[in-house]
């Protein structure tokens, strides 16, 4: 057995379908309030990025580190901890990276000057990367039939509302002002969260034995890995901020063939028996290799349709942060309740449910895209809200079922790295997302100094980007879909379900 939970009573067979019982409950809710303080945490510094830099006297690059350094040693860490639960256990890697994010968090509070805001975030990064993987893990093995359908789903939901709350709830605090904490309270929240995380999970997730078949973490993987997400990661995150320098092109060039390298390396050790961070054999699943690349053109454009939106919002609409925050929630909305809606629909569509979800993802784009052209300066909130909430919609039905398919044929020893390079690949697209949309609405835009007029030319030049990608996706999803022949991995698993 791997690091992984066993299936609990109550989640498989031998219960109603899809429903999830005794500790199987616990172990949903505890995973989830994981999920909602790894992504929460990943929006609510944004709008606290003003307080921070008149109460630290910090400049904007050393803020922007703050919220980037968070993205980059995040991004790095995800399969490495990944692993890390395979071989030493789900639970032992939860418990651990939760202690120290909530720690970090404490820290980041209580930070005295940038550079020790700075310092903290990154190791807040590193304690999410640590237990953020151990909830996909635990989705995949812990839960089987129906019932794991529904625990992705409520994971769905859950990133929904975690993404919101995140601009709500910073926007909130901020605005309250509680106990004179200012921008604080925005890392001090995870304290309470944190705690009960903790103690939740120690009563509900089961302590598993590491992997035997494994002789330890490939720390030249790591290394290998590390370089070429960094060579990426790096320049998408920063370039931007600095004009496009020649060393940033020169970076993106050489994560070519450091990536190059790495695979080598593991095909490498894989062929001598060895241990490899990720192990070869996953991408002859035909499902998690071909949802590792709709995840990436998903995951782009949406990420990238957030960023756009929240400028237009801002600054070209004059809405407060808290304002622009509160635009989001419709799409948030029926974001939860479609992902809520995924199994059910799943049962009556098969895996077809990502074909109608992201349909309806690139209809919503295109109502947006039509109804910003056509408002022109015009445009308000209220007026962007039918379209927002049918992409809402759309992503609901297609982030969930994707994962899941996505993990379908992974074998369990394996389910904390795939769990995590799946999770690298979606940090990866959104870090595409915002910054390819990015570069398109400031070209549209015309320079740093550009009038609020110009705004919704620059929003519409920049939503077509938006809807290429959508229309990528479904395009992508008949090589996800088409039902598999043959057992294609050399430990008889039979690739992801296929399509009915």
């Amino acid at each position: 057995m791997s690091g992984a939970i066993t299936a609990p009573a109550g989640t498989g067979a031998g219960s109603k379908p899809g429903r999830i019982t005794g500790r199987g409950l616990w172990m949903l809710l505890v995973t989830m309030a994981g999920t909602f303080l790894a992504i929460m945490d990943s929006f609510i510094v944004n709008v606290a990025v003003p307080s921070i830099r008149a109460e630290l006297n910090a400049t904007f690059a050393e803020v922007e580190l703050a919220v980037s350094g968070y993205v980059l040693v995040y991004g790095l860490l995800l399969v490495t901890g990944g692993r890390l639960g395979d071989l030493f256990g789900t639970r032992r890697l939860f418990l651990t990276g939760t202690a120290i994010f909530t720690v970090a968090s404490v820290c980041a509070g209580l930070a005295w000057d940038p550079v020790s805001l700075i310092v903290f975030r990154v190791v807040q990064a590193a304690g999410a990367a640590f237990f953020y993987p151990q909830v996909l893990a635990v989705l995949q093995t812990g839960f089987t039939g129906r019932a794991r359908a529904t625990a992705f789903a409520v994971f769905g939901a859950t990133i929904g509302l975690a993404s919101i709350a995140g601009q709500v709830v910073g926007g909130l605090l901020i605005h309250l002002d509680l106990f004179g904490l200012g921008w604080r309270n925005v890392f001090l929240v995870n304290a309470p969260l944190g705690l009960l995380t903790l103690l939740g999970a120690a009563h509900a997730l089961r302590a598993g034995r590491a992997d035997g078949h494994r002789t330890g973490l490939d720390l030249a993987g790591v290394g290998m890995l590390s370089a070429a997400l960094l060579l990426v990661t790096v320049p998408l995150t920063l370039g931007g901020q600095a004009g496009w320098p020649a060393w940033a092109w020169a970076s993106l060039a050489g994560a070519v063939p450091a990536a190059a390298a790495f695979v080598a390396w593991e095909r490498r050790l894989a062929a001598r028996g060895g241990s490899p961070l990720v192990d070869p054999a996953l991408f002859r699943v035909r499902t998690f290799a071909v949802g590792n690349g709709i995840a990436l053109a998903f995951f782009a454009g949406n990420a990238g349709l957030f960023f756009v939106l929240t400028l237009q919002l801002q600054n070209g609409m004059g809405l407060s942060p808290l304002a622009a925050g509160l635009a989001f929630a419709p799409l948030a909305a029926t974001f939860a309740l479609a992902s809520l809606l995924a199994p059910r629909l799943q049962d009556r569509l098969g895996h077809h449910v990502l074909t109608l979800g992201y349909a309806i993802n690139a209809a919503g784009t295109a109502g947006l895209l039509v109804t910003a052209w056509l408002a022109g300066p015009a445009a308000t909130g209220p007026l962007l809200v039918p379209a927002l909430a049918v992409i809402g919609f759309g992503e609901g039905l297609g982030v969930s079922p994707l994962i899941g398919t996505a993990l379908a044929g992974v074998p369990a020893r394996d389910a904390g790295a795939a769990g995590g390079f799946l999770e690298t690949t979606v940090q990866l697209g959104m870090s595409l997302g915002v910054t390819v949309l990015g570069l398109v609405f400031a070209a549209a835009l015309g320079g740093h100094h550009a009038t609020p007029a110009a705004y919704p030319g620059a929003f519409t030049a920049a939503l077509l980007g938006n809807l290429a990608l959508a229309l990528a996706t479904l395009c992508l999803l008949p090589m996800l879909l088409r039902r598999p022949a043959v057992t294609t991995r050399r430990t008889g698993e039979v690739p992801g379900p296929s399509a009915r």
